[in-house]
């Protein structure tokens, strides 16, 4: 795992090492084992190395044979034994043992199909001096970021915004649509950042440019669900099969692994099959009350018989914590579990360097309760369309609260209006409210709506299950889960790996009827069952918990004026109206709604704008 950076120049000259290093400098937490910078004239690329992985010969910036192609690469290639005997078969020579050696050389090989081959995790730039271009990657499901700029002078890219703001002429600003997207997704929608010319090459594309600055962005996988009709007893053993093969792959490294462990299914899934190769270690976080996970999750490792860490977050210890989140996060993203995340990773670090987890089992098995909505809107969505808009006029007249409003306002919404994923902060009425923006910009941006409808208009043939799943494997995945998984990990140079979110795996997963997924009046219905037999059998019909963070009861308490003075002197009343929090605040504490999570998504908005935005660049860009 690694952090990479680097240029490309539209004009004759060469980049500095000095800058190089500026963008290196400020992701050594990305990789504190080594550095590499390589210049020639119009490129420069820059590495930082967290060494998993052939550690003595895995030096980067790494070339081909002849020199004609050069590779910077974060990530990890599961299946690049395998894909180095055969391109030794065809004649390739390697240096190294390394999965990076075996990109270069699959480039030689297939040029962009090359990233048809890959299994695993990636983001990564090959310089091609034949052709005079720059190629660049991201994986299948965009578990690794890629981040860049472009302009008529050049090219920048990183794992991290911070490298591209610290390159010489980079200036900070933001953009507005973004800001407007992110409070009601919580997080800013790819293929946007919340700066100004900052972008994300979306997951599943690679990018191509040339020396006189042409740039193509390419998409060449998509996740989409294609429903097979076949025994239910059939997908059993291909999950089995599948997610097995998987854990193992996931587990190649030449550094101590170790498990997140939570009180749910997924990760005790992935848990229990590591222990199964060898003794493991796992790791668990929770809050003081009656939701804390890790005693759930302590009487899972005994009976697993794994070696068991966990620690209790004290409301101090996530408070006092955001700064660094905030700041290692690069955009905000006002999900209260990504600071339980950054101390599991912390906890995790002190004992181990990889951890695989169970990121991606919701969206490929359907393990969302919301996913259940459909079932039980059958009876009111069926009903004349005449009729359900008499109803849902009927429903908005009634004031908020009055028993069955929610559910004939949802059962008389068409789909793809009232799901954007899993979360929906603000609705455009409530963003009028606390906005100082001009009231055409609300009326005039690519919204939410939009930008799902960009998802649905492809799933038309789908059942509504499939089609909300496919909206969160785009949206919600890459946005929120993935973006937190490795930013929170990495902050503390710990690799991260997902075994769920394996091709090979979703190749059975995206063929799954919805009948199968989500049956019995429960979620992920055929992956239970899939599980039966290999995990204990107290887990796997227990409730979904996630990292229930107690911000409900937090904000009615002293945090709640600590979080509105932060709010007040963050620098962001150009853009939203403080006032307006505050009654907000005063709402919560009352009883007339619970507002946690708008003013949450508020708060880490505002604390982003202040790291990013109001201190000075030295500081911004000064480690942690």
């Amino acid at each position: 795992m690694c952090g990479i950076a680097g240029m490309m120049f539209f004009e004759d000259r060469e980049p500095t090492e000095a800058n190089l290093r500026q963008m290196m400098d400020v992701i050594v937490h990305r990789g504190p084992n080594d550095e590499g910078f390589w210049t020639e004239n119009r490129i420069g690329l820059g590495f930082r190395r967290l060494s998993i992985i052939d550690i003595q010969e895995g030096h980067q910036p790494l070339t081909n044979e002849d020199e004609s192609a050069w590779i910077i690469f974060n990530g990890e290639i599961y299946n690049y034994k395998s894909l180095r005997a055969m391109l030794q078969e065809r004649g390739h020579v390697f240096r190294t043992h390394s999965d990076t050696e075996v990109i270069v050389h699959l480039y030689e090989e297939y040029g962009e199909e090359c990233v048809q081959h890959l299994r695993g995790m990636f983001g990564f730039v090959i310089w091609d001096r034949k052709k005079k271009q720059l190629f660049g990657a991201r994986d299948h499901f965009g578990i690794k970021p890629f981040y860049y700029h472009v302009n008529d002078r050049q090219f920048l890219f990183g794992s991290e915004i911070k490298s591209l703001l610290a390159a010489d002429g980079m200036n900070r600003l933001i953009q507005t649509d973004s800001l407007l997207n992110y409070l009601t997704f919580q997080y800013v929608p790819e293929p946007n950042t919340m700066f100004h010319g900052i972008h994300k090459l979306p997951p599943a594309h690679y990018v191509k440019v040339t020396f006189d600055g042409q740039m193509s962005i390419h998409k060449y996988w998509d996740p989409m669900f294609e429903p097979v009709d076949k025994p239910f007893d059939y997908y059993v053993e291909e999950i089995r099969e599948k997610l097995k093969d998987s854990v193992k792959h996931h587990l190649v490294s030449d550094v101590e692994r170790g498990c997140f462990l939570s009180s749910g299914i997924d990760s005790t899934a992935i848990a229990t099959h590591m222990r199964n190769i060898e003794p493991i270690r796992t790791f668990s976080v929770g809050f003081e009350g009656p939701n804390n996970e890790t005693i759930i999750a302590a009487q899972t490792a005994a009976t697993l018989g794994t070696e068991h860490y966990d620690k209790i977050i004290t409301q101090n210890d996530f408070f006092n914590t955001l700064p660094k989140a905030i700041w290692h996060q690069d955009e905000p993203v006002a999900d209260p579990s990504a600071i339980a995340l950054y101390h599991v990773a912390q906890l995790a670090r002190e004992h181990v360097t990889v951890v695989l987890s169970g990121e991606g089992a919701d969206e490929l098995f359907g393990g969302y309760r919301i996913y259940r909505e459909p079932q039980s809107l059958r009876a009111i969505e069926g009903l004349p369309p005449a009729l359900k808009r008499m109803l849902n006029r009927f429903a908005r007249m009634l004031p908020s609260g009055v028993k069955g409003r929610n559910y004939v306002l949802r059962g008389t919404t068409p789909l793809e209006e009232r799901f954007l994923g899993n979360a929906k902060i603000f609705t455009e009425d409530m963003k009028a409210e606390v906005l100082r923006l001009d009231s055409e910009m609300l009326r005039a941006y690519k919204n939410p709506v939009q930008i799902a409808g960009d998802y649905y208009s492809r799933t038309k043939h789908l059942d509504p299950v499939s089609r909300m799943q496919y909206i969160d494997m785009n949206l919600w995945m890459p946005g929120d889960i993935l973006m937190k998984a490795d930013k929170m990990t990495m902050a503390h140079s710990l690799e991260l790996r997902v075994p769920f979110l394996d091709k090979e795996l979703f190749e059975v997963a995206r063929r799954i009827p919805a009948k199968y997924r989500i049956a019995n009046g429960t979620t992920k219905y055929i992956f239970r069952k899939a599980m039966e037999g290999i995990i204990p059998d107290p887990i796997l019909n227990r409730p979904k918990l996630g990292f229930p963070v107690p911000l409900r009861d937090w904000m009615k308490g002293a945090m709640g004026d600590m979080v509105i003075e932060q709010i007040k002197s963050s620098g962001i009343e150009d853009y939203i109206d403080t006032a307006a929090v505050e009654r907000m605040l005063h709402k919560h504490r009352s009883g007339q709604g619970d507002y946690a999570r708008r003013l949450w998504t508020i708060y880490i908005f505002a604390l982003w704008h202040k790291t990013f935005m109001e201190e000075l660049p030295k500081k911004v860009l000064t480690a942690y």
